[in-house]
């Protein structure tokens, strides 16, 4: 028998749906669905609400549009979709999809049907609940499958067109800061003066893959009993682009405080049994057969990543303050805007001190 499903709660009003008239759209789409069905909300997130679905058969996950005024291209629920079908059969592991719904009528968003992976889920970098020599597998695997994913060819995969190949950096800046924009509801004099400098010092490297865009510890699906992921989830940013910036994703839990951000930065990772920086990024470069790229780079890409997580901590901030946010903790992940962009104008300015440290 399946054990239950963790971090469960009641929907709350904002994003609760006709149940009914979901079940009878799954009986249409789904293949051997029957009803009636339990919906309860998944309380992690903070994008796009995320629903278990419960029949007396089977277990799905539903992901769907945020109600509310939202952001331009946010929330793609649609490429979310598209994204884990093309990887399907492929080194990646994702969930399998089952339908996407971009009628809004049926639930009041668009929306899209998978399967519930059971599995560990790890919200703290340093993996308290795991037995030291387990914990750098763990990180060894999140490589491994980022490697993968970058690996693939994606025009094979269908996805040729999920994305623009080339001045990948460039666009998202420029995206991230007209989101900013959007989402803005103070003044951040370190995320100005990142987006100064950023479009300034675009390193010239041109590299393009499918990149996932939030991948970390707590968006994938590890095996119960071993450091194996059965799905990554959250694939909502990604598109194709620099599979570097998506690597330094991964590695900013190195720079970001275990108290703020749930990150690595301030603990003894070597005592902990955890892969350092260096060592992550040296086991990336030997799977992907890739040559080490300057240390001026990386730094670049760090900085990047923290303006762009900025960005999204904006966006989070602005639907806690307008009621419409999917997770309860919004706005207090939404106040960690200030302290992360003060954090990326760190990058910068060690920039003149980096040096060659195995870095790729």
């Amino acid at each position: 028998m399946s054990s239950p499903a963790a971090g469960l709660r009641p929907p709350p009003d904002q994003h609760a749906f006709d149940t009914p008239r979901l079940a009878a759209w799954m009986l249409v789409h789904i293949d051997g669905f029957a009803g009636p069905i339990e919906v309860s909300q998944f309380a992690g997130g903070q994008s796009n609400p995320t629903f278990l679905v419960q029949s007396a058969a089977h277990r799905y996950v539903l992901r769907r549009k945020p109600p509310g005024k939202l952001l331009p291209s946010a929330h793609a629920v649609d490429r979310e979709y598209r994204v884990i079908t093309a990887l399907a059969n492929s080194q990646v592991p994702v969930a399998k999809a089952y339908a996407l719904c971009e009628d809004a009528t049926v639930i009041g968003a668009a929306f899209y049907v998978m399967d519930y992976v059971e599995g560990r889920l790890f919200w703290d970098a340093a993996l308290p609940e795991v037995a030291p020599p387990d914990r750098r597998a763990i990180y060894q695997e999140m490589t491994r499958v980022i490697a993968d994913l970058h690996t693939v060819d994606y025009a094979a995969a269908g996805l040729a067109d999920f994305g623009k190949a080339g001045r990948y950096i460039e666009r998202q800046v420029s995206r991230w800061t007209q989101q900013y924009r959007a989402a803005q509801t103070e003044d951040i004099d370190a995320m100005e003066r990142l987006i100064e400098w950023l479009p300034r010092h675009i390193p010239q490297d041109e590299e393009t893959s499918i990149v996932h865009g939030d991948f970390r510890l707590d968006n994938a699906i590890f095996h119960p009993s071993e450091p194996k992921i059965l799905a990554v989830l959250d694939w909502e940013l990604s598109t194709l682009g620099h599979p570097l910036v998506d690597l330094a994703y991964l590695c900013m839990r190195y720079h970001l405080s275990a108290d703020q951000f749930r990150g690595l930065a301030g603990l003894d990772v070597a005592a902990l049994e955890i892969p350092s920086e260096a060592e992550c990024v040296a086991d990336y470069c030997r799977r992907r057969g890739r040559l080490p790229v300057a240390p001026r780079e990386w730094t670049y890409y760090l900085a990047f990543n923290m303006f762009r997580l900025t960005g999204i901590l904006q966006g989070v901030l602005a639907r806690a303050i307008q009621g419409n946010a999917s997770s309860a903790t919004a706005l207090e992940a939404g106040r960690r805007a200030r302290p992360l962009a003060e954090q990326g104008w760190l990058a910068p300015a060690l920039l003149a001190e980096s040096r060659s440290d195995g870095t790729c």
